[in-house]
């Protein structure tokens, strides 16, 4: 296979313009003897003469008329995809797959997805919705996605993430309960409630993070049933089997009428991240990050 280097089409381009090698060597910020020897090199390489030099400059021969033709093309196309790749690197085009949970941010995934568009128009973000956590982690794992929006602590180590809100800490109490019409709660005021457990979590930090655990005097929260989907944790909630707490976000998403969202004063928030894996385009990443903080007005620095 014959091994024909770009600098020396280059040349033989700006000879085949010119008619000239000193003029293509202006033209190139070359000596003269630079253009020379690449014309020699890819004469020798091709084993043919390109051209016919005369007193008059340099014309081309049917062989050089033949590669300068498809050399043309071939630089064209070597330079258009250079600067595509540039463009790529620097995050300015692309493709990036999103994604998200409905209750959760499937809303504010479409506000971010149309600021990025409008700033970056060359960047496409696809959004993919799931209804779970272990949905979300799967998409990102085996490569389905390129990043999501989870809250912290996501208890997998392999997740690269940086923060964009912080989303208050709520309660939800069964219509009628003792703490059901005070306008907020303290985890002391919920000692002795029995807490909804999610089983979607990753591990056991990540669920004492959202039991709240340890309460102020070290003690764990009372665990209640056990259960995956938000739904049941609900229907479970209004027929007085425990409370569940949460980031605040999702009591807009089910304000069910048999039950009652509160803040909850002194627990600590709930910070939503942008998660990505090792694969995910980092210039698209990094400007993801940039536009979304803009909208959530998020600027304590990151990780």
């Amino acid at each position: 296979m014959i091994d024909l280097e770009i600098r020396h089409l280059r040349s033989f381009l700006a000879v085949a313009e010119e008619r000239s090698i000193t003029r293509a060597a202006v033209r190139l910020n070359l000596t003269q003897q630079a253009v020379s020897g690449h014309l020699q090199h890819l004469e020798r390489t091709l084993g043919t003469t390109l051209m016919v030099r005369t007193s008059r400059g340099v014309s081309l021969n049917q062989a050089g008329h033949e590669l300068a033709t498809g050399a043309k093309a071939a630089v064209d196309d070597l330079d258009a995809l250079t600067r595509r790749v540039a463009a790529v690197a620097a995050g300015r085009t692309g493709r990036l797959r999103l994604v998200c949970k409905p209750h959760a941010t499937a809303e504010f995934a479409v506000e971010v997805a149309e600021a990025m568009e409008s700033a970056v128009p060359d960047v496409e973000i696809e959004l993919v919705t799931v209804s779970t956590l272990p949905e979300e982690l799967r998409l990102l794992s085996e490569g389905e996605a390129d990043a999501a929006f989870l809250w912290l602590p996501t208890g997998d180590d392999g997740l690269r993430y940086a923060e964009v809100r912080t989303d208050p800490r709520m309660v939800a109490l069964p219509e009628g309960h003792p703490l059901a019409d005070r306008p907020w709660v303290t985890l002391a005021d919920l000692a002795d409630e029995p807490v909804i457990v999610p089983q979607v979590v990753a591990s056991e930090a990540v669920l004492r993070h959202w039991l709240c655990e340890p309460r102020p005097d070290g003690r764990p929260a009372l665990r209640g049933p056990a259960t995956q989907r938000i739904e049941d944790r609900l229907m479970l909630v209004a027929r007085g089997r425990g409370v569940w707490l949460a980031p605040e976000p999702l009591s807009r998403y089910f304000p069910t009428r048999r039950i009652r969202w509160l803040p909850v004063r002194d627990a600590a928030p709930s910070e939503l991240a942008l998660v990505w894996t090792s694969r995910a385009p980092e210039a698209i990443v990094a400007r993801l990050v940039t536009e979304v903080r803009r909208l959530t007005g998020w600027t304590r620095p990151g990780r």
